[in-house]
């Protein structure tokens, strides 16, 4: 956590990734940021992996550092209230994030009638508003057939288990409300920002080439399982039986790595038999499977101990393969020794490693990582802070079941 954003007050109507990861990026750089949901929880609130209290540990680590309001949204009086939290009066208020539907009472064109500078980032799934998921996008735009080992039938696909185009989206989001909010504060104007999921996956595939890879070569990157894309990298097994991947770009780091490895004569005599030169990636990945089978033995030969310690000492790209177990286990980036990380309490779950926000501030200082809220934790709170309520009113909100609180009370 830090407090550069410290004022700034984002209202969050969220599920699943996209949305709720822009908002806890900008809640742990020190921005207000109230999520709401339906009372008992929304879509995600039970989302695994869970406690065997069925707690939900995702839901807790992507709404860090937020304030949460739990209210009836199928009610009018629930709407009502969501409509004035969005709108209300402040210089650093009046910003809404969400991927939910929105119309009627939460569409730009409503919100800005109440309040003419509304900034509202409208997170949607396909360019034209049809419903998409990072599977569904992953699917669509071609790399489930370059993932996968390279002898596998070129008609499975096989999709990757990390949601990249939720979690980069949710990024782009906070990038692009930071930056209609700083176009506000010089002209005073609003605006509604659309951001397609679909879209982002599209845009960073052409941006890495691969959209012109088609159209100007007629080709595509092929499956090759663990191996780098253009160079010289990949997978061994080490003498332990534990893998590591070698990751080798410049010509320093290949010399370097010859001489580690003592494979300065192989080298050489691949070079001549075969009229390549491998301090240049592209020889490099053209005699990559003769370059592979005579570094094996090396690996194979030492533990993995003795192969990182020696690649370390050359100045090597490398890392362990690890499970999450593992990195937990071994890692020490992974503990408190990184200040990233605090071991936090989180009720219902209990004490574990926390990141805070991953960026290093000179002028804002790295503070204590704020955990997750209690559905409906701050309600009371907000209504009377934010909304001017008074206990009496607050309490037959209560009574009716529009709002609640924690459900620990």
């Amino acid at each position: 956590m830090n407090s550069i954003l410290k004022g700034l007050r984002v209202v969050e109507g969220s599920a699943f990734v996209a949305a709720p990861l822009g908002g806890m990026m900008l809640a742990q750089m020190g921005a207000e940021v109230i999520r709401f949901d339906m009372i008992g929880g929304g879509l995600d609130y039970r989302r695994w992996p869970v406690t065997p209290d069925n707690n939900s540990i995702y839901w807790a680590g992507m709404n860090k550092g937020k304030r949460s309001l739990a209210v009836d949204l199928r009610s009018n009086e629930g709407r009502e209230i969501i409509s004035r939290l969005i709108t209300a009066p402040g210089p650093d208020a009046g910003i809404y994030l969400t991927n939910l539907p929105v119309r009627g009472w939460s569409s730009h064109e409503t919100l800005e009638k109440a309040r003419a500078d509304i900034i509202t980032m409208n997170i949607v799934g396909n360019p034209d508003d049809t419903t998409a998921v990072d599977y569904t996008v992953n699917a669509r735009i071609g790399w489930p057939f370059t993932t996968g080992p390279a002898d596998l039938d070129e008609n499975e696909p096989v999709n990757n288990v990390l949601p990249g185009w939720d979690l980069t989206c949710g990024l782009m989001a906070s990038i692009a409300l930071l930056a209609a909010e700083r176009h506000r504060s010089r002209t005073g104007e609003g605006q509604h920002i659309r951001l397609s999921l679909a879209d982002v996956g599209y845009h960073l595939t052409a941006s890495l080439g691969y959209v012109g890879d088609v159209q100007i070569n007629n080709d595509q990157r092929p499956r090759i399982g663990n191996q780098m894309y253009g160079t010289l990298g990949r997978d061994f097994r080490t003498s332990d039986n534990r893998r590591i991947m070698l990751v080798v770009v410049t010509p320093r780091q290949m010399k370097d790595f010859t001489a580690a490895a003592g494979l300065e004569a192989a080298f050489s005599a691949l070079e001549a038999q075969k009229g390549v030169d491998l301090s240049q990636e592209a020889d490099r990945w053209q005699v990559r499977d003769e370059l592979n089978s005579l570094i094996a033995p090396w690996f194979e030969a030492n533990t993995l101990a003795e192969a990182g310690d020696a690649l370390t000492k050359a100045g090597i790209l490398w890392s362990p393969f690890r499970t999450y177990k593992q990195m937990v286990a071994e890692d020490p980036f992974v503990s408190t020794d990184n200040p990233l990380f605090q071991n936090v309490e989180q009720p219902g779950i209990g004490r574990h490693l926390v990141p805070g926000s991953p960026f290093d501030f000179s002028q804002f200082p790295r503070e204590e990582v704020g955990r997750a809220p209690l559905l409906g934790e701050h309600t009371d709170e907000i209504l009377s802070r934010i909304l001017g309520m008074g206990d009496g009113e607050i309490g037959a909100l209560h009574d009716k079941g529009i709002v609640a609180g924690p459900e620990t009370d």
